[in-house]
């Protein structure tokens, strides 16, 4: 693919975050029509109070260490957000001098049982490379996942199946919009496991099997995971309706717990599917 494009480079972080402002809304004058998009590197370096050698020095990926100051002074010379502003730190850290601790495959009995409880609420575990380790019968339903067992080799990976399942990009006219959300979040947890031959090999393998993720990627957006509210659409259910909340263990930052709080209305369909033992035909 000729890119190392799952490498986390703080560069390209920089690079992309300045190209998409224009001198007028950071209040610097526009003198003509620029050759490339967004602020020039001495723009950014003046806004931040840092040297224009110095910043250029950061885009290249040099061996430079930046204080908390000067990355602070960067976030709000580019108008980062919060996530961004934490993602910017990440990047900027050490690298780390050891291998990534080996990913945790299996839910504790506790987490399973409390999963397996939300009925029918859907709800699963997603591991640090969003491998689904544990879902219940109403995240079966919805997301059409197989039915778990402890004997299943291999895990539903969540955003390989968002990526490449054509019903969910029929059913839900949106689907474009949450795919890039979600790649956002994507890349958000994969700057926690920098090192992580999983994270690398499925960021290659989503670059050759999905447009969208390949022009969302170089983008660099990146967006923690949040409580939301969320529709969903299936022909065999209807339209739904979920509050959507994530659920991380103090002691475990790779494991979230998905929760989708289903509408009375919603709820009371899914009972009926769980009751059945199968989904419906009912149309939206």
């Amino acid at each position: 693919m000729g890119e190392n494009v799952s490498h986390l480079s703080l560069g390209k972080f920089l690079r992309a975050r300045r190209q998409r402002l224009t001198p007028e809304e950071v209040g610097l004058p526009s003198y003509g029509r620029r050759r490339t998009p967004g602020l020039r590197r001495e723009e950014v370096a003046q806004l931040a109070h840092i040297g224009t050698s110095w910043y250029t020095s950061l885009e290249q990926d040099r061996d430079v260490s930046p204080s908390e100051e000067v990355l602070d002074s960067l976030a709000h010379a580019l108008r980062l957000n919060a996530d961004e502003r934490r993602y910017l730190h990440m990047l900027a850290q050490p690298k780390r001098a050891k291998e990534e601790e080996r990913a945790i495959k299996d839910a504790s009995i506790g987490l399973t049982r409390i999963v397996k409880s939300l009925d029918p609420n859907p709800a699963f575990i997603m591991g640090r490379n969003w491998d689904l380790l544990e879902w219940n019968k109403a995240a079966e339903f919805v997301f059409q996942l197989p039915a778990f067992s402890k004997e299943t080799h291999g895990h539903p990976n969540w955003m390989r199946r968002f990526l490449t399942d054509s019903s969910l990009r029929s059913n839900n006219t949106d689907w474009e919009a949450k795919a890039q959300v979600m790649i956002a979040r994507f890349r958000a947890d994969y700057a926690h496991f920098p090192n992580d031959a999983r994270f690398k090999a499925l960021i290659e393998e989503f670059m050759q099997a999905s447009e969208l993720f390949r022009e969302t990627w170089p983008l660099h957006d990146v967006q923690a995971a949040t409580d939301c509210h969320k529709h969903w659409s299936d022909p065999r259910i209807g339209e739904m309706v979920f509050e959507h909340v994530v659920l991380q263990l103090p002691n475990n930052s790779e494991m979230k717990i998905m929760v989708y709080t289903a509408s009375s209305d919603t709820a009371i369909r899914l009972q009926e599917l769980l009751t059945a033992g199968r989904p419906n035909s009912r149309n939206s």
